[in-house]
């Protein structure tokens, strides 16, 4: 019997008359982006997670009541499972042995209850469903494997981030709530950082710890985020840094750790704290086609979590481009420029590549990366900015928000998971590019995107989806628009 009664009470369970946690019995329908399927119960819309389409399930609801529009759910008991069910890999993860023991399961393994080749097919039908649905586009796609990744879809991820419990252990959250569950073990991770134990250590006084810990090579950065009672006292503060040096002093000598102090007062900058090593990683990427690079990435900084997620997209992205030599190509939402030293390589001392970033100490790491290269230029703003300025000013110097008199021949771009949104796509637009490479790693907002760039008269030509996130309901996709 499934127990829901000893749930945590921070947790956001709907309730029926009684008060206690409502048990539906749903036929679940079609996978929706966001890792539930869609069910319907006296007409009104469950989302309903760790399922499968085709299913008959138990499930509690989890958020929703009398009023609201649709409900939440969480699978608790199969009735009638599908071909393509398998025994989740992740104990904590797992909805049914979760509930079983009066807890709700932690995020970020939605899809570890399906088989691998089941979870592209159904990542392929929701980037269609959504694409169609937003974006009004028509697709087809099939979602590429990463042969590198074991059969079972696990080990594969380098970036990590835990909460802190009250007590200073690594937890991580139940799906949209603040309820936190202690781990002991990362399956989706990398071997390298279940091997540094840091479980056993206590970060008191930290609101979460990110762990970098790079596909291949032997570094690790650990990057401790204060919690806002310990930034309000510095000598508070100060005393945690000390224990948080302690207790990491242990760790092998390939270990970098930092606190990160955000900006607290307009006055203020943000700050790193050294506690050990470097901080910053190294990152090499060995593209099939187009040689190797290595690139020195902050602790703030983003880069692909999965560890072969560099060179996959840079292939990808070279391919989709093809630069040529001489030719100018803006490179948007550019990080540590990643994709910007291989395109740089590409159109020679004769092109320009233009790689863009709004955070300051990505764009710092670019210009280490790129220093090399007279012919890439770093930018640091904010990209709906910087493009509109192009279309304004394109004869003034790059440093005043021009483009030496250059027109841009494509436009590579990489968005957070919004998207680019509507002021940057018209930016983009006003430029004179004849192709726009689009790297997504959300359909929603590649959707939304994709509409706005076909009212301004571009074609989609083609996408290109690989699954970079095994066990989770995310993708990354390569997209070609032309005018």
């Amino acid at each position: 019997m499934v127990n829901v009664t000893t749930l945590d009470e921070t947790s956001t369970l709907g309730v029926g008359d009684t008060g206690d946690p409502e048990i539906l019995t749903l036929e679940v329908g079609v996978m929706a982006h966001g890792g539930h399927c869609v069910a319907r119960h006296e007409g009104r819309v469950v989302f309903v997670r760790h399922a499968i389409p085709g299913e008959v399930v138990r499930a509690v609801v989890t958020s929703g009541g009398a009023k609201a529009r649709f409900w939440r759910a969480d699978t608790v008991n199969v009735i009638r499972g599908s071909e393509f069910r398998r025994a989740h890999q992740w104990k904590l993860a797992d909805s049914l042995r979760a509930y079983q023991a009066g807890r709700q399961p932690i995020g970020g393994a939605e899809y570890g209850h399906i088989t691998l080749e089941h979870q592209r097919r159904l990542k392929a039908q929701v980037f269609r469903d959504t694409l169609n649905r937003i974006g009004r586009l028509a697709v087809e796609p099939q979602v590429t494997s990463v042969q590198a990744d074991e059969p079972t879809g696990l080990h594969w991820r380098t970036r990590n981030r835990f909460a802190v419990t009250a007590s200073g252990r690594l937890a991580m959250f139940v799906h949209r709530s603040k309820t936190m569950i202690p781990v002991r073990n990362i399956p989706l991770a990398v071997p390298e950082l279940d091997e540094l134990h840091l479980w056993d250590i206590n970060f008191l006084g930290a609101s979460s710890v990110d762990v970098i810990t790079p596909g291949y090579s032997q570094e690790v950065m650990v990057v401790i985020h204060p919690a806002t009672e310990t930034l309000a006292h510095e000598p508070t503060l100060n005393k945690a840094i000390n224990d948080w040096r302690r207790q990491l002093s242990g760790l092998p000598g390939t270990v970098s750790a930092v606190v990160s102090v955000p900006q607290l007062q307009p006055d203020q900058k943000p700050r790193t704290i050294r506690l050990r090593g470097r901080t910053w990683v190294s990152e090499t990427v060995r593209s099939l086609h187009h040689g190797t690079f290595t690139f020195r990435v902050s602790a703030e900084g983003f880069w692909q979590s999965h560890r072969d997620a560099p060179h996959i997209l840079v292939e990808a992205v070279m391919q989709a481009t093809n630069p040529q030599p001489g030719d100018v190509i803006a490179d948007l939402y550019a990080g540590a420029g990643l994709f910007s030293a291989f395109l740089a390589r590409a159109v020679g001392e004769t092109g320009r590549v233009y790689s863009v970033e709004r955070a300051r100490q990505a764009s710092k790491d670019a210009r280490k990366n790129l220093h090399e290269m007279k012919q890439a230029v770093v930018i640091n703003g904010r990209t709906e900015k910087v493009v509109s300025s192009w279309a304004h000013r394109p004869q003034a110097p790059s440093g005043q928000g021009g483009l030496e008199g250059r027109d841009i021949d494509t436009v590579v771009l990489d968005p957070p998971r919004s998207g680019a949104g509507r002021a940057t796509i018209k930016g983009i637009n006003a430029l004179p590019a004849s192709k726009v490479v689009y790297v997504s790693c959300d359909p929603a907002s590649l959707a939304r995107d994709a509409k706005l760039l076909a009212e301004l008269g571009w074609q989609h030509q083609s996408s290109e989806i690989f699954d970079l996130f095994p066990d989770t309901h995310h993708m990354e996709s390569v997209n070609i628009f032309t005018r």
